[in-house]
């Protein structure tokens, strides 16, 4: 069975790893043991486990997952050429990538949180030789997606990456509004919990303008919520949450 190495231990290399283990051996590197060995627990597999300093990329294939204001200490602290680099880091460009770990090759991809149930929207880019490769490897956590550029794969993080944390706000929001007219909280999230399954179904196939025809009658229930929707702004409200995010994306990376 293929190792995949992963440089750092957070949540994002949490739910990655919950998506190839059944797949990859996992060797996971971090500053910390106990904190490793608590990965190892919330992974349910046996992990190979090693210190950072000094640790030997040579040759591997490394999953990096640490924070992006840390690359330039952590490229101090481990040695050799990786034979691929899969970086997972927020507006952190190929070229520093390159400048500070010095890999054969090097893909940017991101992930989300939906990969610990193999159900992430990756976006890849980078080297043209590993795209093939990144797109079976991250496809073992779920759907994937080349880009031509880094442009579209920072646009991509505000969307996909970041877009988990989005509709939690509007999923909460939706049952805080049942529960406002009376509806009793449990019985809320069932419904919102089988609203978010049925719809993500639904959006594979059908434009979401379509569905919402579909839905809004003329003088209905829907058409009042939705005229309401429109009256808070919240399509420019999402629409403005990409570009905070892009930007924020494009400030990391300088």
């Amino acid at each position: 069975m293929k190792t995949i190495t992963f440089i750092g231990n957070g949540n994002m290399a949490l739910s990655i790893a919950k998506g190839l283990k059944n797949s990859y051996k996992i060797e996971v590197v971090g500053r910390n043991l106990e904190k490793m060995e608590k990965f190892e627990k919330e992974l349910g597999v046996d992990i190979e486990k090693a210190l950072m300093d000094g640790f030997n990329v040579e040759d591997k294939t490394v999953i990096f997952c640490v924070k992006p204001a840390n690359v330039d200490e952590v490229a101090t602290r481990i040695r050799g050429k990786a034979r691929v680099i899969y970086s997972v880091l927020a507006g952190t460009s190929l070229q520093k990538l390159r400048q500070n770990l010095h890999p054969h090759a090097i893909v940017r991809a991101m992930p989300n949180l939906a990969a610990s149930v193999g159900k992430s929207m990756t976006t890849l880019t980078g080297d043209e030789e590993f795209k093939e490769e990144a797109k079976e490897l991250l496809g073992a956590i779920g759907t994937t997606l080349w880009l031509g550029s880094e442009k579209e794969l920072d646009i991509a993080t505000a969307l996909a990456g970041s877009g988990p944390a989005y509709l939690t706000l509007i999923a909460e929001a939706l049952a805080d509004g049942a529960v406002k007219q009376g509806m009793r909280r449990d019985d809320a999230m069932v419904t919102v919990r089988g609203l978010f399954e049925g719809f993500g179904a639904l959006i594979q196939d059908i434009h979401p303008a379509l569905l919402k025809d579909a839905v809004m009658s003329p003088g209905g229930t829907t058409a009042a919520g939705y005229s309401a929707l429109e009256d808070g702004n919240v399509r420019a409200s999402c629409m403005n949450a990409i570009e905070s995010a892009y930007k924020k994306a494009v400030e990391l990376s300088k």
